[in-house]
């Protein structure tokens, strides 16, 4: 078993694709990632019919002179198995290895991962083409690393060897049909089983039960191809060789919390907008699941990573440039990597790669910008590139060990995301289902609780479980839980503790409405937590237009402009809270939405409504008056986010996120790590625009 990865310094590259450059051109691109500054190049993960261009005809040679030449120059190398990409000869070997959407019907090939990886043809050929490519390799001293796959999870195959693993799944979890019908409470619409065999294929399901436990079933599909294939280059790593898969989060196939525990290292892929989509103050909409906009959604992005394995994690792939079709062209203003950068360092990341070194020239992501551009002749991106690479080189070692600091703790349920993805509470503007409900509730409390300068913690409910209350309450004297949907009585009971403990809970909608299985609790809402929280409710709205509110606890909450109720508010009946926050009077009686009450030792705050982002910043400031961004006076344009380091002194992370200069006053005395500048405790540090500094704290200044 291999141990986390222990390098030195932040890892600072990109994947590079020898084989889809024209021959001749390794020397000048490796000498141009050295002046760069790079130290980590991914390759081979997307040509399996390079390796093997015919069934049991392995070219395992043409890497050779690429990890040399690395080598040669300090170069580090994360070798990827091709697994994700199968090769035509393959398709049409083995056409039953093509996943089927709805059952019976296969998808279509000429894309990528269109198979069923659980297929037991599909293994046979992986793992002989990963231990020919590993065996061949191993003993290389560039190599580092290993990524198993690329982005896992991208199907939910209804395959007949997939269906008939479900059942069998079940008959493991339920023991008898009896007790699957009661627990899934099949009595409903004349479904009753009378035998396991007669479970209904998932094509033509309404049930949400059986949905969420379908993907709760696929998503062991994942850990086990993780998993197994980790095991199997295990065989060949040497003991300073790290083991990781890069992950794309809103694959539909994946856990994470999960997934992460059969690897060395979390490692994963940020997309996002550049220009305004990273400049605090202009709103940007967020145009596909897998791009975030928002210097707040990148932060949150960061901290996903993080939650994966409560560890630090690596960049595999984030954008240069222009990242999507050829028609969303938005390049980066200049500063704006620099920025992108550290703030994912900010939050943890021990590596930062682009995809990719060089714009590609043919292929569906021709328009998907690399460090050089099409004409191969470095330009302005290769610059903002390499002096990103000056700045990480000169901070060196210096963030080893680092911790990102976190004011509140959120929860994140993946069940309670994909019983929202076909059961979901919000609407979208025409009135359908919105399936991206769960993410825009989380993202409503993350996105007040980043925008008003405090840091967050994200945990799994598992990891949450895995806590005693007492311990949680000294890291985390706030703990956040929005629309905890799909809930164990043990999780209710556990958040209630936390308050009891001396924690201030924050409950978001629909927490504590269902149960384990997302069937609806014959209880007061939210179970268990309404007594503590001092309200109950029976009735709920969606509300079509956002609406204004008002503060109602005079001094207690002071409401930005423009604050408002959005989407959704429950009939909130009191039972002993206190208002602090109410929407006008109404005929579906709805009243308030922001409530609190003394539990225990500590306090729970419900919130009965989706926050807009003035409300959401209002709220998170009544919970985190005191941040970092506010000891150093920052103007909202300004970020500052804090580490910690093992025996040495704490970093500070401040970046101007706007095209105008800023002003900041540090609180104590800091040492700039790049430049070693000292600004006094109390002087005004002007930020240029899109600046982004790293600062240590000068022990015992002033």
């Amino acid at each position: 078993m291999t141990t986390s990865p222990q390098h030195s310094g932040i890892l600072f590259g990109a994947a590079y694709y020898a084989e889809y450059q024209e021959s001749g051109t390794l020397e000048r691109d490796l000498d141009l990632m050295v002046e760069a500054h790079f130290t980590v190049i991914r390759v081979g993960e997307s040509v399996w019919s390079t390796w093997e261009p015919r069934e049991g005809q392995f070219e395992l040679d043409w890497l050779q002179p690429v990890l040399d030449g690395a080598h040669t120059r300090g170069i580090s190398v994360i070798l990827g198995t091709p697994t994700y990409a199968v090769p035509p000869w393959l398709s049409k070997l083995h056409p039953e290895i093509a996943a089927e959407n709805p059952t019976g019907v296969r998808a279509g090939w000429g894309a990528r991962q269109e198979m069923d990886q659980s297929h037991p043809a599909y293994r046979f050929y992986a793992e002989r083409i990963v231990r020919k490519i590993i065996e061949r390799y191993a003993d290389h001293p560039a190599i580092v690393g290993y990524q198993v796959d690329n982005e896992p999870g991208n199907q939910l195959p209804r395959n007949d060897q997939v269906f008939r693993r479900f059942v069998e799944w079940l008959r493991e979890r339920y023991a008898t049909v009896e007790r699957l019908n009661e627990e899934w409470g099949l009595v409903y619409w004349s479904h009753r089983l009378g035998s396991f065999d007669e479970l209904w294929r998932p094509d033509g399901n309404t049930q949400p039960q059986y949905d969420l436990e379908w993907r709760r079933f696929q998503a062991t599909l994942t850990n086990e191809l993780i998993a197994w294939q980790a095991d199997v280059v295990r065989e060949y790593a040497r003991d300073d060789q790290f083991v990781t898969t890069c992950l794309s989060y809103s694959r539909p196939q994946l856990a994470d919390d999960q997934v992460a525990k059969s690897l060395d290292v979390t490692a994963g892929n940020p997309y996002y907008k550049m220009q305004d989509g990273l400049t605090i103050g202009v709103e940007v909409e967020r145009e596909a699941d897998w791009w975030h906009t928002g210097v707040w959604a990148l932060m949150q992005w960061g901290d996903r990573a993080w939650s994966s394995a409560q560890a630090p994690y690596l960049v595999t792939e984030t954008n240069a440039q222009s990242i999507g079709g050829p028609w969303q062209n938005h390049p980066p203003f200049d500063g704006q990597i620099k920025q992108a950068a550290l703030a994912l360092v900010a939050r943890g990341a021990r590596m930062v790669e682009y995809w990719h070194w060089h714009t590609l020239h043919f292929g569906v992501e021709t328009y998907w910008g690399g460090v050089l551009p099409h004409s191969q002749v470095p330009g302005r991106i290769y610059r903002q590139v390499g002096a990103l690479g000056a700045t990480l080189a000169a901070l060196g070692g210096a963030l080893d060990g680092m911790e990102p600091d976190s004011d509140v703790l959120m929860l994140w349920s993946t069940d309670t995301k994909w019983s929202f993805e076909t059961y979901p509470p919000l609407a979208t503007p025409s009135g359908g289902p919105d399936r991206n409900s769960y993410t825009q509730l989380f993202d409503a409390h993350y996105r007040g609780l980043s925008e008003a300068g405090a840091q967050v913690r994200v945990q799994h409910v598992e990891q949450f479980l895995a806590f005693d209350a007492t311990e949680l309450v000294e890291r985390w004297p706030v703990l956040v839980a929005p629309a905890l949907y799909v809930a164990s009585d043990e999780t209710l009971e556990a958040l209630a503790a936390y308050a009891a403990a001396g924690g201030h809970l924050v409950v978001g909608i629909r927490t504590g409405y269902g149960d384990d299985l997302a069937r609806a609790r014959r209880v007061a809402a939210p179970a268990v937590l309404a007594g503590p929280a001092g309200i109950r409710y029976e009735e709920y709205t969606n509300l079509d237009e956002p609406t204004a509110v008002l503060a109602e606890a005079e001094g207690e909450i002071t409401l930005e402009d423009g604050s408002a109720a959005t989407r959704w508010a429950d009939v909130v009946l009191l039972d002993g809270a206190d208002v602090l926050v109410s929407l006008p009077e109404s005929e579906t009686g709805t009243g308030p939405v922001v409530t609190t009450r003394a539990s225990g030792a500590g306090r729970v705050t419900y919130v009965a409504t989706v926050p807009n982002p003035e409300l959401s910043r209002s709220l998170a400031r009544w919970l985190v008056p005191g941040t970092a961004a506010a000891l150093w006076s920052a103007p909202i344009q300004v970020t500052v986010t804090t580490a910690t380091r093992p025996r040495l002194a704490s970093v500070v992370f401040v970046s101007n996120w706007s095209g105008d200069e800023a002003v900041v006053v540090p609180p104590t005395a800091v040492r700039d790590l790049e430049t070693d500048e000292v600004i006094p405790a109390g002087a005004p540090l002007t930020l240029a625009r899109r600046a982004a500094r790293v600062f240590e704290r000068v022990v015992g200044g002033e």
